[in-house]
């Protein structure tokens, strides 16, 4: 009996022995790692989770994608302006006179030298036109572009409009890297963007930041104003430059900065890319932009004045004086009328009256509703087309 129990008892354990080392066995042949840590050792290894690869290369939160895409649409532009003559060469050239002088006026730092200026500038078509701001290149004698792949070459202008402080200039180059244009209609406050320039000449440059607001006037910069406004960091040298959403595609011509010491205070000034479009197209096409004129004076609604007027909200512009055989004197408005629509778009204040009436096309009709003695009323206009110079009226 006992030999029995004790037969039963070892073929048990062989069994479970054999099952045991069938177990390692296969553990061994097929997972040989986890065998290994389960036999090793405890130590103080730190185990840290690594991060998978992305499949387009670029790591979580980072915007290199887009900056790749648009950077070598950005171009360093280097401008130089003569100096003027001087009144009394005549003098200088007499022997006489260098005598008692001469080793002034041959000291090279008591000579007037050209002036040097940089910008930047966004090439918008691959036959070598690249958008630019007004002041960069107003008044150079010289223009001088470097391109993204280090290549230099001079340009010239094509057209400006300083009423919105853009310009266009051209170089003889093919197949350049024109940018992607985005509606600027379609951004939002909050949103995301980069701004690319030569900040202080130290090279090509990216910064972010978002949009802090849209449709800002009132600035006194130029005459027609919609400006995005940004906390991306803009400096001397930036004008000129694109901002650029995330997709890497251009939102605005970086444009001015509020500043009291000459550097970035986070309030920077972008023309949006669909106005920049629109100057850019009619520059192009026919050298100029033309714009709407109907040729009034007009101030901005106040409580007092809405309150005065009987109107139901702080909006439209007040006429305040029509100029003689204008659109507007021919069309019958009048000092004190106030204008609420055009075309049925409604006016805000008088910096959007003006944005409005200067997009509207030359010798074509356009309605006005106003107010005037608690009526309203449609009145058809015969739009003109805005004098040169630019004044601060329409």
């Amino acid at each position: 009996m006992n030999n029995q129990l004790h037969k039963k008892l070892w073929l048990i354990f062989a069994q479970t022995v054999t099952v045991c080392l069938a177990l390692v066995f296969v553990l061994r042949l097929f997972f040989p790692s986890l065998l290994e840590n389960m036999l090793a050792k405890p130590n103080n290894t730190l185990l840290v989770k690594q991060a998978e690869p992305r499949n387009d290369g670029s790591l979580v939160g980072s915007y290199s994608v887009a900056v790749k895409k648009a950077m070598p649409s950005v171009v360093n532009i280097f401008t130089t302006k003569k100096a003027p003559d001087n009144p009394h060469q005549k003098y200088l050239d007499d022997p006489a006179f260098r005598q008692f002088f001469g080793d002034q006026l041959d000291d090279p730092d008591a000579q007037t030298q050209p002036e040097n200026s940089l910008g930047s500038g966004v090439i918008v078509s691959e036959q070598g036109l690249i958008l630019t701001n007004n002041h960069v290149v107003a008044s150079a004698d010289e223009i001088e572009i470097a391109l993204a792949d280090g290549r230099k070459m001079s340009a010239k202008v094509v057209g400006t409009d300083p009423d919105t402080d853009l310009a266009l200039i051209k170089i003889e180059a093919d197949n350049l890297p024109a940018i992607t244009f985005a509606s600027s209609d379609k951004l939002n406050v909050g949103d995301v963007v980069l701004a690319i320039g030569n900040p202080f000449g130290v090279g090509q440059t990216v910064t972010q930041g978002i949009i802090s607001a849209l449709g800002r006037n009132h600035l006194g910069i130029n005459t027609f104003e919609n400006f995005i406004q940004t906390d991306a960091s803009i400096n001397p040298g930036n004008s000129g430059g694109a901002l650029i959403d995330t997709d890497g595609s251009l939102v605005g011509i970086n444009s001015a900065i509020y500043s009291r010491s000459g550097g970035s205070m986070g309030i920077g000034f972008a023309i949006p890319a669909t106005l920049a479009r629109q100057v850019m197209d009619q520059i192009a096409s026919q050298g100029n932009v033309t714009r709407g004129w109907i040729g009034i004076e007009a101030q901005d609604i106040t409580p007092e004045l809405a309150e005065s007027f009987k109107l139901k909200a702080v909006e439209g512009a007040l006429i305040a004086g029509v100029l003689k055989n204008s659109p507007a004197e021919k069309a019958g408005l009048r000092a004190g009328d106030i204008l609420l629509t055009i075309d049925s778009k409604p006016i805000a204040d008088t910096s959007n009256m003006l944005n409005l009436i200067a997009a509207l096309t030359p010798n074509q009709k356009a309605t006005f509703k106003i107010a005037r003695a608690e009526q309203r009323l449609n009145i058809a206009v015969m739009i003109g087309k805005r004098p040169k110079p630019a004044v601060e009226k329409d």
